[in-house]
């Protein structure tokens, strides 16, 4: 549909919300009556049920209609993901443009991203693709990549602990679930040159940036530059600020100008981070095509190399997110940095698009 079309769509969504405990798959109709009041808003009528046992392969199997799409709603720590199975395809089942209407959260599903579950390539058992509720495609998602394992294991049916290998944009990922239901993910190597990761400003320590100056909103912030194979700009605070509170951040207004700042060609995202001992760290983040989420997993990461290279935190470290915390430890044995945390799933769905 062009931009331009001054036509109205209709969006059917079937919604399965999890709930084993439930007696009976009771089916309730919301009816959301109305009548758009602008163009290419959607009218949408939505069947809850609490599934059966294996509900989620029977649900993804259904063909109710070659122009539906089957999905699973995740969310780690809050940062909420559309999850498809394309294990039949190396083209997205929607279009960017789609997965942004999609994520829309007054007139789509709602979600700060569209994953896509591809058949592996390069030897890696399988290929993730993301894009974000603005359109764009990231390289990779940290978060996404644990809602990602979870979902594998449940399209596979898979039990107990589980490892495999992902190709990202960002290169391999290793998940590995746990007994615990916790995920587990091996980054990878922080890249940590100012050219590659990409950004302008000068390297301060070898080929590293660190703790260098950069003036935004009549501020002058302290920040360290790492990419997790997309890229991060971390700050713990400005000249002009005796100790950053990160809850009192307006971060609507200031994200958006260290994302799009001219040091930053390809964009970045921004963690804005408060150390509470040298193993608990707290931040906020603004990322790249998808604004202020509850969490980023690359970002944690990001963050406590940053903490390490301005001598500020140990290699383990308890991240403190909006959504909740996650386990950060950057190895000194292989440079790897590892992430655990939770995946989960929100509920089961299609819509036709």
């Amino acid at each position: 549909m062009s931009p331009a079309a001054a036509t109205t769509t209709f969006v059917a969504i079937s919604i399965a919300v999890p709930n084993p405990t439930a007696p009976s798959r009771g089916r309730v109709r919301l009816p959301l009556g109305g009548v758009p009041a602008a163009p290419r808003r959607a009218v949408a009528s939505m069947a809850v049920s609490a599934p059966r046992s294996g509900a989620a392969t029977s649900f993804l199997e259904r063909r109710e209609s070659e122009r539906a799409l089957h999905f699973v709603k995740y969310q780690g720590l809050g940062n909420d993901f559309i999850m498809v199975d394309n294990r039949d395809s190396s083209v997205p089942k929607v279009t960017p443009e789609e997965a942004a209407k999609l994520c829309d959260r007054n007139f789509g599903i709602g979600a700060d991203g569209v994953i896509f579950v591809m058949p592996g390539v390069n030897g890696a058992d399988y290929t993730m693709r993301i894009f974000n509720s603005d359109g764009s495609e990231p390289e990779m998602c940290g978060n996404g990549v644990r809602c990602f394992a979870r979902f594998i294991a449940e399209i596979e049916n898979l039990q107990g602990t589980n490892r495999f290998t992902i190709h990202t944009g960002a290169g391999k990922i290793v998940p590995e679930i746990q007994s615990d239901g916790q995920v587990k993910v091996d980054m990878g190597e922080p890249i940590l040159s100012g050219l590659d990761i990409p950004t302008k400003l000068l390297a301060t320590k070898n080929k590293a940036v660190v703790q260098a100056e950069l003036a935004v909103e009549g501020l002058t912030w302290h920040v360290t530059c790492v990419s997790m194979g997309n890229p991060h700009c971390v700050t713990f605070g400005a000249n002009e600020l005796k100790v950053l509170q990160v809850d009192d951040l307006k971060l609507s207004e200031i994200g958006p100008k260290f994302e799009h700042h001219e040091m930053f060609p390809a964009r970045t995202n921004t963690e804005f981070v408060q150390v509470l001992s040298r193993s608990h760290l707290k931040m906020r983040v603004w990322e790249r095509g998808a604004g202020a989420t509850l969490a980023c997993g690359t970002g944690a990461c990001a963050v406590v190399v940053a903490a390490v290279l301005e001598g500020r935190a140990e290699r383990k470290c308890v991240v403190d997110l909006p959504g909740g915390p996650l386990e950060i430890e950057w190895r000194e044995d292989d440079n790897h940095v590892y992430m655990t945390g939770p995946a989960e799933v929100v509920f089961y769905g299609s819509v036709v698009h």
